[in-house]
């Protein structure tokens, strides 16, 4: 006599057996096709038994696919995301009414049949043949999870969900083998534990738990047997029997398996009697999915963490397979987002831009050092509404975000450290008049000359006809002079600017490389704050750059195990000396000090920044840092089509928008909460002897028409050469003095009367020329 399993029903040897027999009829049965003549069956036959012995051994259970949940650098939870929603359980964290309510309905012979229910069979097969159809199936629960198992192995991949789903006498035959196999290896109360998990509810409910809390707001342990009863009921079409939306077809069927639970002797008649006439006592959870779900309006840092994910190699080789991680998930992702960081950084935008402004605003916080990114928000929800957006006006295309956003001013300290690292002082003066053409030649990389065309020569001004030199890189950087900078462009080449982006992570936004002209001295290629805020974090860290990193770390629940994951770990290089970062900081720090950025400067600490203001004023910047914490904030029209002149934003009109005032109180907002309470370190600031005032000139030159004994060079070609020494001065005398510092070749050429001292020389030489404007 073979020996019966301690679960009931037969063993492996005894299913395999009478398989030959029963398979294609089963099969046929269950998967709803009408066989009508003997010969049919015998064909189907003589061909099931080849199929049977050519389908692999082993059946892989698949990782379920779960819920993942993702949390901030503290283990505070930041957004729950799934593709199907579902949390694993335990047999015993599931009520018995549950268990006992999806065995009646569904399988009421499951403790006494094995893999497949012979007399199920039989008793649907008699009752299909007396109607002439398919009016009943025999399904036991083992095999609907076999069946389960091929639909979530299917993902949402359409063509393999209808192949996993077919009505064939092929499937139904692997199907069959399968059940057979897991019988054998799990036992009754595993295959209804996961059973239970991997079934469909209905409203995005995958498994018992989920479907208690979508319809009750409790968990599966807790469930009344007439709550059971109606979930159970609800697995034969959870369209047809959705309580929320059908609430008399669901109750009809909830009676059912009451019924049902009382003829096998789940419960007694009156149990059940009793259970028909309470309401169905609905709770229900709306669906929470996915980033719009996130709290403290980290819905776009959620989306990025989303897209990290998806585009990083460490998390597969392949785009599918790095989908299939994530649509699988049971992750928890530890993150490195710090929530006094993006309150703060919320808070500030809420304050300064409101979410119906013709404009929007976009705010990063990155660690120096580290890469860790702490805070990122927008004044524009994550959303699909009115005034709300997917897009991730922070970061780059290929990460969420847009095309970017032309920087403006805030390039500048760049072109400033390829200058300072290659050799140049920080009181490099250049004469940095009003108005000027873009200089040409100028040297770009693999040996490349960028030149200007001569049928449309270009030319830039300084905000202010006031702005004009000679200045020196800290005067210009403070004011922001464009001129300055171009020269300084020119005189170095584009290559070492280029070069020195590069080492410094700064890339335009679209992907597309940035393009070799004078004029990215100006920012004039689209970037992201994202990019922005890390790339003054390598300033910050005393020129030491690292990539950004959103994630800290992932555990992985697989059944009731979890591993841990390898995780993106922040790459750190050195773009620039020590020397040549703090001398940028030194600068920098006189701009909110002293220049254009005053209004974003933070009273208890020290700081240091730059804004930045496009043409049309389209886009407004300022990025700044301290040495614990570098931020940039963008303000402007994401579609790039209204000017920032005669508007109001938050509740304030201005004539025109610079970055020193909207960005700037922006970032002095947020930089202040996010810092509250933690050290205030100074920077490594370097000595730099202040600019030689334009006229400080001590040598005679040719002050105007005549120059003078003590002739001030403010005015005639005096002042020129002294704004284009190398910090030199001329020292004067009765026939013009000396040079006090070789004047360095000019690598561009002055166009007709650039020199154009208009002074009355007399005895001091008091020329009042030197440039237009």
């Amino acid at each position: 006599m073979p020996k019966k399993r301690s679960g009931g029903g037969l063993s492996a040897t005894q299913q395999a057996a009478k398989f030959l027999g029963v398979s294609v009829l089963a099969g046929a049965v269950m998967a709803g096709i009408a066989l009508p003549a003997a010969g049919a069956l015998g064909l189907a036959a003589k061909g099931s038994v080849q199929s049977f012995d050519e389908i692999p051994a082993n059946l892989k259970s698949p990782q379920l696919s779960q819920r993942t949940t993702i949390l901030d650098s503290q283990g505070n939870q930041i957004a729950s995301v799934y593709s199907r929603d579902r949390t694993v359980v335990d047999l015993k964290d599931i009520s018995p009414y549950m268990q006992k309510a999806i065995v009646a309905i569904e399988d009421s012979r499951f403790y006494k049949h094995g893999a497949i229910d012979l007399k199920g069979v039989l008793r649907a097969l008699n009752k299909n043949a007396q109607e002439g159809g398919v009016s009943q199936g025999a399904s036991t629960l083992t095999q609907q999870l076999v069946k389960n198992y091929f639909i979530e192995e299917a993902g949402d991949d359409p063509t393999k969900v209808a192949e996993a789903t077919q009505q064939t006498i092929g499937r139904k035959i692997k199907e069959l083998k399968y059940a057979i196999q897991i019988e054998e290896k799990l036992g009754k109360k595993k295959i209804l534990e996961n059973y239970l998990n991997i079934t469909f509810f209905g409203e995005q409910a995958y498994g018992v738990e989920a479907a208690a809390q979508r319809y009750f707001s409790k968990h599966a342990k807790d469930l009344s047997l007439p709550e059971a009863a109606l979930l159970a009921g609800i697995v034969q079409s959870p369209s047809r029997y959705d309580p929320v939306n059908d609430e008399a077809e669901a109750t009809k069927r909830r009676n059912i398996v009451l019924q049902r639970m009382a003829e096998v002797g789940d419960i007694s008649q009156k149990e059940a009697d009793e259970a028909k006439q309470k309401p169905l006592g609905l709770n229900p959870s709306q669906p929470r999915n996915g980033c719009i779900t996130a709290v403290r309006g980290a819905g776009f840092f959620c989306d990025y963490v989303r897209n990290v994910v998806l585009t990083d190699p460490v998390f597969g080789k392949t785009k599918v397979d790095r989908a299939k991680l994530w649509n699988q998930g049971g992750l928890t992702i530890r993150t490195t987002l710090d929530p006094q960081a993006q309150d703060s950084v919320q808070a500030s935008v809420k304050k300064h831009v409101y979410q119906s402004d013709p404009v929007a605003t976009a705010a990063t916080i990155v660690e120096p050092g580290t890469g860790r990114i702490l805070a990122m928000g927008q004044s524009r929800p994550y959303g699909f509404g009115k005034n709300e957006t997917q897009i991730n006006l922070s970061v780059n295309s290929d990460m969420g975000g847009g095309a970017g956003y032309q920087p403006g001013s805030t390039f500048k300290p760049i072109v400033a450290a390829a200058a300072i690292e290659g050799g140049k002082p920080a009181t490099q003066q250049y004469s940095s008049p009003y108005e000027m053409p873009y200089p040409s030649p100028v040297q770009a990389c693999d040996g490349k000359v960028w030149r200007t065309d001569p049928a449309k020569p270009e030319k830039l001004t300084n905000e202010n006809p006031s702005e004009h030199g000679p200045y020196g890189m800290k005067e210009a950087t403070a004011k922001s002079v464009n001129t300055y900078y171009v020269q300084l462009i020119s005189d170095i080449g584009i290559c070492p600017v280029t070069q020195m982006a590069q080492k410094m992570g700064v890339q335009r936004a679209d992907g597309r490389t940035i393009v070799q002209a004078p004029s990215i001295a100006l920012g004039t290629q689209e970037m992201s704050p994202l990019t922005m805020a890390n790339a003054y974090a390598t300033f910050a860290s005393r020129g030491m750059y690292c990539t950004p990193v959103a994630i800290a770390s992932i555990t992985q629940k697989i059944g009731s195990q979890e591993k841990s994951l390898q995780v993106p770990k922040s790459a750190c290089s050195r773009a620039m000396s020590e020397k040549t970062a703090d001398t940028v900081s030194t600068i920098l720090k006189g701009v909110v000090e002293d220049g254009t950025g005053q209004e974003a400067g933070l009273d208890a600490r020290p700081s240091a920044g730059k804004t930045g203001t496009t043409d049309e004023r389209y886009a407004a910047w300022f990025v700044g840092y301290t040495p614990n914490m570098a931020g940039a904030v963008w303000v402007g029209d994401p579609q790039h089509k209204r000017k920032m002149i005669n508007i109001t934003i938050g509740g304030v009109p201005y004539d025109k928008v610079f970055g020193g005032k909207v960005p700037g109180p922006i970032w002095r907002d947020m930089m202040t909460g996010a810092l509250a309470g933690k050290p205030a370190p100074d920077f490594n600031l370097i000595d730099i002897p202040d600019d030689t005032k334009k006229g400080d000139g001590q040598g005679k030159g040719q002050g105007g028409t005549d120059g003078g004994k003590n002739g001030d060079s403010t005015g005639g070609i005096g002042g020129l050469i002294g704004g284009l020494t190398t910090g030199g001065t001329a020292d004067g005398g009765t026939t013009g003095g000396t040079t006090g510092a070789p004047v360095p070749a000019p690598t561009f050429s002055l166009p007709g009367n650039f020199i154009q001292g208009q002074g009355n020389g007399g005895n001091n030489g008091n020329g009042n020329g030197g440039f237009p404007g």
